[in-house]
């Protein structure tokens, strides 16, 4: 009998080697609750807004070679740190659970974000000075996602609405507030890519100092760069608010009080002016809901609005609730009242973005299972032409309380020939920290668009902005102000008025490259799973 040879026992694979280890979990969970701290901090009512580019960078190493699941568990923990009480006002209207579901649906994209930020882990480890580049277009392409979708998107608590006083607002005079955005989260790359160069190699000094100057010069720079300047032609408006009788949704049961509220004071005003006290405004201003009674249906309402017209003697830009032969349908309006011959129907703006669940219900069966208070809302039909008001004293672009925070809304009056920015709002069913918020988004819209705005409110926080971010004659809140200032009327347009959603278009566009060319990487490192 042969024996046969025993056949050769083949060498296993050569092991693949385990990728860089991520910090520990806890650690991460600490670094995300930090990052969602240091980015509420950044924004109104606290103001710190440096710590937009520290929470970056908190969030950054917080996701940072952590599997993918990890990376979402750990960014929407930032987020929730974050939204929930960015967004408390939202509880006063429409009660916890409504707040608590929008919190969750806008901390589910800084979830993505973390996605994204552990996905591209093996490109920072291999090259960590696109640190940068990288964390500035994936928080711009969260963002523009965050902004449209779902129900046309929520764009409160941008990056850019953070930096009210920052140095980097001036860069929305040539990208908008993407661009802002982006130098804010570029900012907190450059910081990211510091510490941890200075965690893994402590004796590499020259990288270290080249990632902080790049960090303050992102963040410093900016505030030499200059900003628009208005033209040299200037006109007196006046706003006035009114203030209503009680803060909360009841106030609409007080629609014949807060309407004689704003009468009251305009009417106070004329006699001021009456009596030299004041000079006379060319143009008088009003917020939304200061007529919450349909004063094209209403005659009671009506005569109210022509007695103040007549008596301050110029236009008022009236923010009135108009009802339609539909019932429960309403629409969110703008309209110009002339002294002598009443409103003027071909000067009338109808708010184009109605507030989904707030403002209309989009499933209002499912919703009532959610909230009680669901009938409430009313079928708010949306305007389709851009909000132009042609004065005399000069071409307003309306933009009514939330629509502020939407580029094109903005861009649209612009173009559309408006040479002062007015956002009318009403703020009573909210608390002073939205209306904070709300001022920020001012101040970045009349630096980007180089048009000097204003904001006015029922109950406040009213104030006039200058085309370099500053804030003039600023009200309290739940107290009853009328304000004059000499505004200047129209300016060149922008660069980024000019070049519009293209600079957000090209980062999201980057982006997306950027993800879809860091997949060999992942391949290589994880032995052929990019997934892991």
């Amino acid at each position: 009998m042969t024996l046969q040879p025993t056949p050769p026992v083949p060498a296993p694979p050569p092991a693949v080697p385990a990728g860089p280890r991520p910090l520990r979990l806890w650690v991460s969970v600490l670094l995300a609750l930090a990052a969602g701290a240091a980015l509420l901090l950044s924004f109104p009512p606290y103001g710190l807004w440096f710590l937009g580019p520290v929470a970056v960078a908190l969030l950054a190493a917080a996701t940072h070679r952590r599997r993918l699941r990890g990376g979402f568990g750990v960014g929407i923990l930032a987020g929730f740190v974050f939204f929930v009480p960015l967004l408390d006002w939202t509880n006063l209207a429409a009660g916890w659970l409504p707040w608590i579901l929008l919190c969750t649906a806008q901390a589910a994209y800084l979830g993505l974000l973390g996605v994204a930020g552990a996905w591209l882990s093996p490109l920072h480890d291999r090259w960590r000075a696109v640190w940068p580049l990288t964390a500035g277009l994936l928080w711009v392409a969260q963002e523009a996602l965050r902004d449209r979708a779902p129900f046309g998107g929520f764009p409160w608590g941008r990056l850019a609405f953070s930096q009210g006083d920052a140095p980097g607002l001036r860069l929305a005079v040539v990208g908008g507030a993407p661009l802002v955005t982006f130098a804010v989260a570029a900012a907190g790359g450059a910081l990211i890519a510091l510490a941890w160069r200075r965690w893994t190699r402590p004796r590499s000094w020259a990288g270290a100092i080249g990632f902080a100057v790049a960090a303050g010069v992102i963040v410093a720079g900016p505030a030499l760069m200059p900003v628009a300047k208005p033209a040299a032609a200037t006109t007196t408006v006046a706003i006035v608010q009114g203030n209503v009788p009680r803060l909360g949704l009841d106030f609409n049961a007080q629609r014949a009080a807060v309407l004689l509220n704003h009468v009251r004071a305009t009417e106070n005003l004329a006699e001021e002016v009456r009596l030299g006290r004041q000079p006379k405004p060319e143009l008088v201003i009003w917020p939304e809901n200061s007529s919450d009674i349909d004063p094209l249906r209403n005659p009671d309402a009506a005569q109210q609005i022509a007695a103040a017209a007549t008596a301050i003697g110029v236009p008022i830009l009236v923010g009135a609730v108009l009802r339609s032969d539909v019932p429960g349908e309403i629409r969110n309006a703008g309209i110009l009242w002339q002294p002598v011959t009443g409103p003027d129907l071909d000067q009338l703006y109808v708010k184009r973005h109605p507030v989904p669940f707030a403002e209309y219900m989009p499933l209002r069966p499912i919703a009532r299972v959610v909230s009680d208070k669901v009938d409430l809302v009313k079928n708010m039909v949306a305007g389709d032409t851009p909000g132009v008001v042609r004065t005399p004293a000069a071409t307003i672009g309306d933009v009514i309380c939330f629509e502020v925070a939407y580029d094109s809304i903005v861009r649209d009056t612009v173009t559309g020939g408006a040479q002062i920015l007015a956002v009318q709002t009403n703020n009573a069913t909210f608390n002073e920290s939205e209306a904070r918020q709300q001022l920020a988004m001012v101040q970045l819209r009349a630096v980007e668009h180089g048009r000097e705005a204003l904001m006015v409110s029922t109950v406040g926080v009213s104030a006039f902005v200058g085309t370099a971010g500053q804030v003039y004659s600023e009200t309290g809140f739940n107290t009853r102000a009328v304000v004059l200032h000499d505004m200047h009327v129209g300016g060149p347009r922008t660069l980024a008025t000019r070049l519009g959603h293209w600079p957000e278009f090209a980062a999201v566009g980057l982006a997306v490259l950027l993800l879809a060319g860091a997949a060999p990487l992942r391949r290589r490192r994880n032995g052929g799973s990019p997934a892991a």
